[in-house]
């Protein structure tokens, strides 16, 4: 073999091995790059932890709001259900105070009754004051029917209350039942 042929040989493997160096390089970078370091790592688990604990957080908030709406309402279902109770005793002083001689009748289940609605307030029921010449509010009011209003002044507005309504704090329980000018 000549020389040229021995240089132009060991080009050709000089070549080869610089080819498989740099390749050999190249796939240790990649190898390299795909390991994360410690700090990447810390920081990675750092932030899974604080996501984490800002959503503990939130439901520990909502928890929370959820059980002070409940015991707020709780009563609700009671309170409803006396209601009519309390239109029942409104109605029977309503009809004691024509009869002249059930005065002491009268005096007794006046006490009941204001001992009764005292202590449905102090639970946190409270009366709508609806009266006459109140403007109608439909997110207040439920109408139930419209008649010709007496005088023009009066259309569109309450001309009766015929049930009152009741809130319990401050969500509505009963609408009051009103009678509307037109």
């Amino acid at each position: 073999m000549s020389k040229k042929e021995n240089i132009k040989e060991e080009e050709v493997i000089n070549e080869q091995e610089t080819a498989q160096v740099e390749e050999n390089q190249e796939i240790e970078a990649e190898v390299v790059k795909e390991e994360p370091t410690v700090e990447e790592l810390l920081q990675a688990e750092k932030d899974k932890f604080l996501r984490l604990f800002a959503e503990f957080e939130n439901y520990k908030k909502r928890t929370t709001r959820e059980r002070i709406e409940l015991f707020k309402t709780a009563g609700q279902e009671v309170m409803t259900s006396l209601l009519p109770v309390v239109d029942d005793f409104e109605r029977a002083l309503s009809h004691i105070e024509e009869d002249k001689e059930a005065e002491e009748l009268r005096k007794g289940v006046l006490l009941i009754y204001q001992k009764f609605y005292n202590t449905l307030e102090q639970k946190g029921l409270s009366k709508i004051e609806t009266k006459a010449g109140d403007i109608f509010d439909a997110e207040i009011h439920e109408a139930i029917t419209q008649i010709p209003a007496p005088s023009k002044d009066m259309k569109g507005k309450v001309i009766d209350c015929v049930e009152k309504g009741y809130k319990l704090g401050d969500k509505i329980i009963r609408y009051p039942k009103v009678v509307i000018g037109q």
